[in-house]
């Protein structure tokens, strides 16, 4: 799991330093993600540090507050719902064709979410609470 995870983020962090040199090179972005162990690791953060990368950290028990986790991973499960593939590549497929289904400005506003989110969680000295 470790290479594998490891392997990820190298592949993101190239594919970001080609496609978007220009922030890149500004340095003006921090790295966002959950608290997962794969993302914790020593051998992770060590990868981080080594290229700069800083990271927004996610408060300790909060999966709510990655867009990932409240916004785009319930908005790919939901259309397969009931449905069964043949094969991985065409789950691969379902996935990448909502992913292109989604438009630039309700990416934008899943943003202000996540913004707002962060800010509810200050307001809340970081205690628990769920939803929008």
């Amino acid at each position: 799991m470790r290479s594998t995870t490891k392997k990820s983020t190298v592949i993101f962090v190239m594919e970001f330093r080609r496609k978007r040199p220009e922030l890149w090179d500004a340095r003006n972005w921090q790295l966002h993600h959950d608290n997962a162990p794969a993302h914790s690791s020593h051998l992770i953060q060590g990868f981080l540090a080594k290229h700069g990368i800083s990271q927004v950290r996610q408060a300790p028990y909060s999966p709510d507050m990655a867009p990932c986790d409240f916004w785009l991973f319930p908005r790919l499960k939901t259309p397969p719902r009931g449905s069964r593939f043949d094969s991985r590549k065409d789950i691969i497929q379902n996935a990448t064709t909502q992913l292109h289904a989604i438009s630039k400005e309700v990416f934008q506003n899943c943003f202000q979410r996540w913004k707002d989110r962060w800010a509810k969680c200050v307001q809340s000295q970081e205690a628990c609470f769920e939803g929008d």
